[in-house]
């Protein structure tokens, strides 16, 4: 932990010079200490705020899981469905989802479910490419193996493709989860009365940069605790795994 604490130091002592020595008036940029007062102050209003996103941000990522590695697995089976598809998905993440989430409360209405939409929508693409990566990195000798054994294809498919290519899925799930805050923060702008992304609009309509800087804190707490979150299953599902033995022996 000494590494990224040593980095937040320094980061937060050339922000207070900088304040300090330029002279920036506290609606532009507040000091360290007058966001963490903020935090400490509004520390319940914030939570249940922080919770909402939080709530969305998980809804979004499981529902990209549930229908991102079920569809990798079909466009590597199918050949011929991957050739109708894929261009069709590569293509949907050209759209910006900003400008995607009036369209989709207008289709969906106000409450969870499109928050929950416009997550999966963010969150999806990563997980989905690093499952047909990680089905299509198996070696030929692998399949030889599983040939030799005469292993049916769910068997393969369980004992040989699978378990090469959970690195890639953690992979995409630890970018995707990242995504995933993004998206729940996009869906709060667009229908949401609470939220850190409500309250990230709200501050900034009143200049209230405390409040905003605050909500950051909280967004960059999630994400990284996410993050790690995902790595620490990683290291319980396969822990025998070249890079997961390597940073044991690191560490």
């Amino acid at each position: 932990m000494l590494y990224p604490l040593s980095t937040l130091v320094a980061v937060v002592a050339l922000w207070y010079a900088a304040v300090k020595i330029f002279h920036v008036p506290p609606y532009l940029l507040p000091l360290p200490g007058d966001v963490l007062r903020r935090l400490q102050e509004d520390a319940w209003f914030l939570l249940g705020h922080s919770w909402a996103t939080v709530y969305v941000t998980l809804g979004g990522f499981f529902l990209s899981i549930i229908v991102g590695v079920p569809l990798a697995i079909l466009l590597v089976a199918s050949r011929t469905l991957e050739r109708a598809i894929m261009p069709w998905l590569v293509l949907s993440q050209t759209f910006p989802k900003v400008a995607l989430a009036p369209l989709i409360v207008v289709w969906f209405g106000l409450g969870l479910g499109p928050k929950l939409v416009v997550t999966f929508l963010v969150a999806f693409f990563p997980i989905l490419v690093s499952t047909i990566v990680g089905l299509r990195s198996i070696e030929r000798d692998m399949l030889e193996l599983a040939n030799s054994t005469r292993a049916t294809t769910l068997q393969t498919f369980f004992y040989f493709r699978l378990p090469t290519a959970l690195p890639n899925i953690f992979a995409g799930m630890k970018v995707s989860v990242a995504f995933a805050v993004v998206g729940a923060v996009i869906a709060e702008w667009v229908g949401a009365n609470q939220g850190l992304g409500y309250l990230l609009l709200q501050a900034n309509a009143n200049l209230d940069t405390s409040l905003l800087f605050a909500v950051l804190v909280i967004l960059l707490v999630i994400g990284v605790f996410l993050y790690y979150a995902v790595e620490f299953v990683e290291r319980l599902v396969i822990p025998w795994h070249s890079t997961i033995r390597l940073q044991n022996v690191t560490t």
